[in-house]
């Protein structure tokens, strides 16, 4: 790790990490049943399946089947490999134990992006200094991205990690033949790039035209701003990842003092305090909650997620999205938005294990001076009547855009 006795040299710039985290890269949940969550994620919410990933063929002979379905997905809505993951909860129970993680942490990553490989090592190394409880470190398949995997607190994993695979035109992922070889550590640096890997299994007469493909489940009928969809909108961005913790302060000593998360605001709500930070230029791109908020708003004790968001391409798609998913049979919420500053109207689908997925369509940029909008600025929502349009603000869709197509 390079060092001029102030701090660490990231891309020649002097940081007190040594990375610095650009976004939140991707999210995933543990599921009891897998195969009703891919259904409600990719045919309700239109994520597409990048990769399935038979999660029950890691555990011994003698053990396999006994612990409910075991198939997990990889999911993208946009062209990251993958930028949703779903896996099976038993079976994962049964593979794996996190220091610190109780039942009701079904979160299964939070996964940030860094701006190189070099910074992956160096922050494995910094971090096992540290004595940060790591999970794991190296590169996994499918997705091909190298990372580390860091414990907070509560025991959700979070994941360092720099570069993924990208599905292209075509809609095909990386063949399995194609996979890199596991790594279980850093790699020694430098490593060869990704152009010189695939050409490598080209040359070994590797049909690169073997991956999966996901192909839409249902009529593309509805039209979103001048195009057919399946669903009466398409998620544009992932986040924020909102989390309840036992303790508000051990949570930011992880979050914004290890990790360098910023605290963009924080509230006070009904004499609980609640945190909001950013990776970016998003007004939060994770909350946190305490624990003991969760009963009262009367939310599932059986997670410590209070929700996931997902931001949709307009108002008129969020309108359009709640009678959509309130058809299909999905529970429908909407909470105070006291709660979610930054955002305006929102709403929240329940998954069939009972997860909230936020709706929403724009929120609040945080300019060069660190700042969040006044409170007395923001809109006033109402949530029993929602108007058919609304004004825009100066921020209103800015923030990072999705890139290529919507289908």
């Amino acid at each position: 790790m390079a060092t001029d006795g102030e701090g660490f040299i990231v891309g020649g710039v002097r940081l007190p990490r040594p990375f610095r985290i650009r976004r939140l890269g991707h999210f995933g949940l543990d599921l009891d049943d897998p195969e009703a969550g891919r259904v409600f994620y990719e045919r309700l919410l239109g994520f597409r399946v990048s990769d399935p990933l038979d999660w029950d063929a890691r555990l011994p002979p003698a053990e396999r089947g006994r612990h409910g379905p075991g198939r997990g997905y990889f999911m993208r809505h946009g062209t990251d490999h993958h930028s949703f993951v779903l896996f099976p909860r038993r079976v994962r129970r049964a593979l794996f134990a996190r220091p610190g993680a109780g039942e009701e942490v079904t979160v299964n990553q939070v996964t940030w992006q860094v701006g190189s490989l070099k910074e992956v090592v160096d922050g494995h190394r910094w971090l096992a200094e540290k004595s940060i409880p790591i999970v794991r470190s190296g590169r996994d398949t499918p997705g091909s991205n190298w990372h580390v995997y860091p414990l907070d607190p509560t025991g959700h994993a979070n994941e360092l990690y720099y570069g993924i695979e990208q599905v292209g035109w075509d809609g095909l992922s990386k063949p399995e033949a194609m996979h890199e070889e596991h790594f279980d550590e850093p790699p020694a640096l430098p490593r060869v790039s990704e152009y010189a890997e695939v050409e490598a299994r080209r040359s070994a007469g590797i049909d690169a035209g073997a991956g999966w493909r996901q192909h839409e489940p249902d009529p593309e009928i509805y039209e979103v701003g001048g195009v057919l969809l399946a669903r009466p909108f398409k998620v544009v961005k992932i986040g924020p990842v909102r989390l309840f913790v036992p303790d508000i302060e051990a949570a930011l000593a992880f979050y914004r003092d290890l990790l360098g998360l910023m605290v963009t605001e924080e509230i006070d709500w009904h004499g609980h305090r609640c945190v909001f930070l950013r990776a970016n230029t998003e007004h939060h791109s994770l909350a946190l909650y305490p624990l003991a908020l969760r009963g009262e708003l009367g939310l599932s004790p059986r997670t410590t997620l209070f929700s996931f968001g997902v931001e949709l391409g307009g108002y008129d798609q969020l309108r359009a999205a709640v009678p959509y998913l309130r058809d299909a049979g999905v529970g429908i919420r909407r909470l105070p938005p006291e709660l979610f500053p930054g955002i305006d109207y929102s709403a929240f689908a329940r998954d069939p294990d009972g997860h909230l997925v936020q709706l929403y369509y724009t929120m609040e940029q945080v300019g060069w001076d660190g700042r969040p909008r006044p409170a007395a600025e923001r809109p006033a929502v109402d949530n029993d009547h929602w108007p058919e349009t609304v004004a825009a603000r100066s921020d209103t869709f800015l923030g990072e855009a999705l890139l290529g197509p919507w289908n």
